[in-house]
């Protein structure tokens, strides 16, 4: 087993999904995740793509991520929106509660730690 991870999602089965139904607040978003590592001691890395709607977020974990398409907007309750583009990065801490809207299709990796 070689001691990296090549971020390609070639070959590899995308998991589908959405968030809570009682967290969406507009649409009906769909997930696409395609899962490239999960390390002991809760690490966790891969692919994610959201089509456009709105819906509540809370982070238990770190996330640090990079918008590799789209246009999605991360409010946290209380603060500014953020607007997120290709190349944008961002981690969201612990505690995080707020709103992540897709205003188009957004893709990005990320990389989480329980």
């Amino acid at each position: 087993m070689a001691n990296f991870v090549h971020f390609r999602i070639d070959g590899v089965e995308p998991e589908f999904g959405a968030p809570e139904p009682g967290r969406i607040i507009a649409g009906d978003p769909q997930f696409r995740s395609w899962s490239l590592e999960e390390a002991a001691g809760g690490l966790y890395s891969g692919i994610w793509e959201a089509t456009p709607d709105k819906w509540r977020i809370v982070y238990e974990e770190w996330e640090y991520f990079s918008l590799l398409s789209g246009h999605s907007i991360v409010t946290e309750d209380g603060g500014e929106p953020i607007h997120l583009k290709i190349g944008d990065r961002m981690i969201l801490r612990p505690g995080f509660k707020g709103t992540w809207e897709v205003v188009e299709t957004t893709r990005k990796d990320y990389v989480i730690k329980v």
